[in-house]
């Protein structure tokens, strides 16, 4: 009876040094194991920001595989875009250029959708849209607000009708049909004309309303002056950009067609960072150059004899305007400065993206680029800069890429030689 707990002590020492060696092996795989999973959960939670800015994913592991909520049809995959740094020109300059991708947004491909969505949400809230009732939404567009449209108003029970000069690339008026929407292309026109795009989509929904004869109601979205347009922006894409970059921005760059997106995003950044410098990216022939910097809104191709065109004398489309629009003076006193782009610059840019970072872009995202390449020489080495890339050159194949040409095989072109080349205004 004496040895027995003599002999459990024995026992008891000699199990406690076969589970400390077995441990001791087991331990690295252990591990491993935590540290793989937890890279793994920072991944994941780089996936997307909720609606206040903050992350809102639950690691929910079976069997090893993390799982995130899969969002609900096309509309969920708008925001959350990626920002990247553009190699090349953060080389050439010293400062970090930094590009939100908005070409990558998941309805058409470009910041309208979130403007799109916006404005359809807006509507519904009033009241004034009803999915599946065969109520229509017009809108004047000349090209990427109406593919964003066409594309949400199909996944939202809704149909769509555009509106937009003739002059516009053929493509985008092709992938509209595609979409489902009705297309009327009408003369380029002064805004006093009737029959310019906007005023005749606004017309057609009217008239729409009216038609005792005709299901549903027409709508008309009015880019231009509806508020919801830089709220959309206000609300996601400035929230995005300053959480991306950590809460450290020196400068926003961007162009202005209606002016949602610089004013959302200047409204959002200028209370939380006061030293930011908000700038405007005009295309040759807009006059919101001179608005900014002299109040005044005016193009030197609004000389008489001057004029080449009835809109804005540049292949740039997208961006640059000669009217003064509710979205853009939302946000107008807080801009700080704007670039004037001609279109050789930008055309230019646009190759020169191709042949340095493999950057295929329309014609707005070239111009906002010579613009933060200037921002970034002014402000001096060391800063922070965030443009925005708007959509795909894929919808200026036939006249942006056609006057552009092919990059081919060249590798030596300088920044400096696009920068000096001569813009107008």
């Amino acid at each position: 009876m004496e040895s027995r707990p003599k002999l459990y002590a024995i026992t008891a020492f000699v199990a406690g040094i076969l589970l400390t060696l077995g441990y001791k092996d087991f331990y690295p795989d252990l591990e491993w194991q935590f540290w793989r999973r937890r890279r793994a959960n920072k991944t994941i939670a780089g996936v997307g920001l909720n609606d206040n800015g903050h992350i809102n994913l639950e690691d929910h592991e079976t069997n090893g595989a993390a799982t995130i909520q899969v969002p609900e049809g096309i509309e969920a995959c708008i925001g959350n875009t990626p920002l990247f740094k553009i190699k090349s020109l953060s080389s050439e300059t010293g400062c970090d250029i930094f590009a939100k991708a908005e070409f990558l947004n998941g309805g058409g491909g470009s910041p309208k959708d979130r403007v799109a969505q916006s404005i359809i949400n807006l509507a519904e809230e009033q009241g004034l849209l009803t999915p599946h009732s065969g109520d229509t939404i017009y809108e004047g567009t000349v090209g990427s607000t109406g593919i964003s449209l066409a594309t949400i108003c199909r996944a939202r029970g809704y149909l769509a009708y555009i509106c937009m000069p003739s002059d516009q690339a053929a493509e985008k008026s092709s992938l509209l049909l595609k979409l489902g929407a009705a297309v009327e292309r009408v003369p380029p026109a002064p805004i006093v004309d009737p029959i310019h795009f906007v005023n005749r989509a606004r017309t057609l929904a009217a008239e729409h309303t009216a038609d005792p004869n005709r299901p549903g109601r027409g709508y008309f979205a009015d880019q231009f002056e509806n508020e919801a347009n830089w709220q959309a922006h206000y609300d996601s894409t400035g929230p995005e950009i300053f959480h991306q970059c950590g809460g450290k921005v020196d400068a926003f760059v961007a162009g202005a067609g209606t002016g949602g997106t610089i004013t959302g995003v200047a409204r959002y950044l200028k209370p939380r960072l006061p030293d930011v410098k908000i700038v405007l990216a005009d295309p040759q022939g807009s006059g919101l150059y001179n608005r900014v910097k002299y109040g005044v809104m005016f193009a030197t191709t609004e000389k008489e004899g001057t004029r080449r065109r009835s809109q804005v004398d540049t292949i740039v489309e997208g961006i640059g305007i000669n009217r003064v629009t509710a979205n853009f003076e939302a946000g107008r006193e807080l801009i700080d400065n704007a670039v004037k782009v001609g279109d050789e610059q930008a055309l230019a840019m646009a190759r020169w993206l191709v042949e340095k970072d493999g950057i295929f872009v329309g014609s707005s995202s070239a111009v906002n680029c010579i613009a933060a390449v200037k921002t970034a020489q002014k402000l001096g080495p060391g800063h922070r800069i965030v443009t925005i890339l708007c959509d795909s050159g894929t919808r200026h194949i036939s006249k942006f890429w056609k006057n552009a040409g092919s990059v081919g095989s060249k590798t030596d072109s300088k920044l400096e030689d696009i920068i000096g080349t001569q813009s107008q205004d």
